[in-house]
């Protein structure tokens, strides 16, 4: 793989992961579909991404894709995103690598989403220790922010993903690592249980820990269930969440970092409750606002909106001079975190299409009256 020509542009915020074509057959099913929509998406990106379209952060990005028209179009909608495109790098054509492909159907009624995946080779996934400089791609960045998906791929990308976690501690970047655990990346790896070491070794190098619910032991966990499993509540989260923390044992050990989790109980694919909770030494559990009845168009992402808007809130804080946020602070963080990914799940596509008015908005007590 080659360096790109162009020195990296100047960000604030700096994803590392993969983004791989959506190929969304709309209401239909993927095994009888004769077109697709194509979208482009990946858990770590679409953080990013709505922290640049919807928070007017300056976000950039870390991958790899093929230099060949599939990749070029990735590249395409990457940059129509707002998101900086110069720290990518460019696999030759003929290198034998390509781009991944994510086929996605969005569900209906009591038929859920669906997602298969089509990424094995692919030119993130080859990424490795060494590929990136680190001193200068993290020059000028206040944060980096990554993932499991990213260090699910491959060894090499969760030696990658470790790489970049201690470059950034060290040069005094903020960190962040989303877990989104994957089952189909690491049934060749071990399955959950190798995730999960991982996934705590790689949490330990983080200020931030999103979906860090997936972190805790198997095993009777605190909070109330619904016959389902499902946790009951969003401060059914925050339980969970404060048990983890107070034992924190990830991979660097020291304090604990903020631990941050999504509540969701799914009604049907088109309705679900939604909320968010978190804690940290600082705050305790903080549990964010409770939204029920959400109509979901497409539920993919909502997630990574969910984070866009706690980091926005972090990158306020570090902004302001403050290392942590108060109860205060990570509460709004929390509403924002939670409007912007009940918007992401009205529109198609992985990524968060609203606009910071419309988050603030309902964020704030909003409704969907008509707007003129």
């Amino acid at each position: 793989m080659t360096a790109p020509p162009l020195g990296p542009a100047p960000v604030e915020v700096l994803a590392l992961g993969e983004v791989m074509l959506r190929l969304d057959p709309g209401e239909g099913r993927i095994c009888t579909a004769r077109s697709f929509t194509v979208w482009e998406g990946g858990g770590e990106y679409n953080a990013v991404r709505a922290l640049a379209t919807t928070f007017g952060r300056r976000a950039g990005l870390v991958t790899a894709l093929v230099d060949d028209p599939v990749g070029r179009l990735v590249e395409g909608l990457v940059r129509a995103g707002g998101v900086d495109v110069t720290r990518i790098r460019w696999a030759g054509a003929d290198a034998g690598a390509r781009t991944g492909l994510n086929f996605v159907e969005r569900g209906h009624g009591v038929r859920g989403a669906l997602g298969v995946s089509d990424r094995a080779g692919s030119a993130a996934s080859r990424l490795a220790p060494g590929d990136v400089d680190w001193d200068s791609v993290l020059s000028g960045v206040a944060h980096l922010h990554t993932g499991g998906v990213f260090a699910g791929l491959a060894e090499t990308t969760t030696a990658l993903a470790e790489e970049a976690l201690r470059a950034a501690r060290r040069l005094g970047v903020g960190t962040s690592y989303d877990v989104n655990h994957r089952p189909s990346l690491w049934r060749s790896r071990g399955g959950a249980d190798a995730a999960r070491a991982v996934d705590l070794r790689l949490a330990g190098l983080a200020d931030v820990v999103l979906g860090a619910l997936q972190l805790a032991p198997t095993g009777p966990q605190p909070g109330a269930r619904l016959p389902n499993g499902e946790l009951a509540a969003p401060e059914d989260v925050g339980a969970a969440l404060a048990e983890l923390g107070e034992g924190w044992g990830g991979g660097a050990g020291g304090e604990p970092p903020l631990l941050v989790s999504s509540w969701r109980r799914v009604v049907s694919a088109g309705s679900n409750d939604w909320g968010a909770a978190a804690w940290s030494p600082v705050t305790g559990v903080v549990v964010g606002p409770r939204l029920d009845g959400v109509a979901v168009l497409d539920r993919i992402g909502s997630g990574d909106a969910l984070s866009a808007g706690v980091l926005d809130g972090v990158l306020a804080a570090r902004a302001a001079g403050g290392s942590t946020l108060g109860a205060s602070a990570l509460g709004e963080a929390l509403a924002l975190g939670v409007a912007a990914g009940a918007l992401t799940m009205t529109t198609p596509g992985d990524t968060c299409a609203a606009t910071s008015a419309e988050v603030r908005a309902l964020a704030a007590g909003g409704t969907a009256h008509v707007q003129r």
